[in-house]
């Protein structure tokens, strides 16, 4: 691609031979938010969203209007313990002065762990090789106080072996149309998942989930349909046969938002971001 192609706009996937310009440099950020009072990270004009939130603290830090970039839009309700966003900017700060500045600017719900800077070939999302979700339902007769919005409460027993035996059916790279959510842009339903599993933590049910990307509404959909299976209405085979058949329409309802939260992005070791802990923090690694 020649010079005269390529027009640099802020947080763009920077082609191979091309350079941000003079004195702009790209920072990366690690964050955990409680999405429960946003409309996803996205943001939008009609409710408040954790892109916005972000944006307005790290423009303050910077003293000049910021944009950012995330490595998965996360939807309404939707919680993250290890999220990674890069932005562009002229402002010669150190990490510690993004961490402590942008935290000082955000609402309890949402903070910075982590920031630093990075190459300009970073980029959140394009260069992240799988990212992980976990799904917290808490199996209870009386639903929980603490934690509310934390979890999704299901006031029945689930049989977490036929669950986890349902998980096989999910791994490799397959063809999602079965829970895919309606609305989704994206240009293939396949994607690969490398990792499918079921771990009881006291009355938690945890479904762990890694893959190269997801669809939209994937895991909530998947955990509606794996739901079945633990109540003992569907067999695990089902979920191989929703697979085969690729309608959404003959899959579970999607599952609520409020146990669902991105806990890992992955990315090369050369881009030197921290690792991350596993989270949330209220469960062991």
């Amino acid at each position: 691609m020649s010079e005269l192609a390529w027009v640099y706009t802020p947080n763009a996937k920077i082609p191979e031979g091309q350079s941000l310009p003079p004195g702009v440099k790209r920072y990366a950020a690690v964050v955990t938010y409680d999405g429960s009072a946003f409309c996803g990270f996205q943001k939008q004009k009609h409710s408040p969203s954790v892109q916005q939130e972000l944006e307005r603290a790290l423009s303050a830090v910077a003293n000049a209007e910021l944009v950012v970039s995330c490595a998965g839009r996360t939807d309404t309700a939707v919680h993250a313990s290890y999220q990674v966003i890069h932005f562009d900017t002229s402002a010669e700060r150190t990490g510690r002065n993004w961490v402590k500045g942008a935290n000082s600017q955000l609402p309890d719900s949402v903070s910075v762990l982590w920031a630093g800077q990075v190459s300009e070939q970073f980029h959140a999302r394009f260069s992240a090789t799988s990212r992980t979700y976990k799904y917290i339902m808490h199996c209870s007769p009386a639903r929980p106080a603490i934690l509310a919005q934390g979890v999704t409460w299901v006031p029945y027993t689930l049989n977490a072996a036929a669950m986890q035996e349902a998980c096989q059916y999910l791994l490799g790279e397959q063809d999602f149309s079965a829970f895919r959510g309606a609305g989704c842009q994206s240009l293939s339903p396949n994607r690969n998942i490398t990792r499918a599993s079921i771990t009881a933590v006291g009355e938690l049910l945890v479904f762990e989930v890694s893959a190269n990307a997801f669809v939209l509404h994937m895991v909530r959909n998947i955990i509606g349909s794996l739901m079945e299976v633990g109540f003992g209405r569907r067999d695990p085979s089902w979920i191989a046969e929703l697979l085969r058949g690729k309608d959404r329409r003959k899959s579970a309802a999607t599952a609520s938002p409020k146990g669902l939260y991105l806990v890992d992005v992955c990315y090369p070791e050369y881009f030197g971001l921290p690792l991350s802990s596993g989270g949330p923090i209220f469960l062991s690694k």
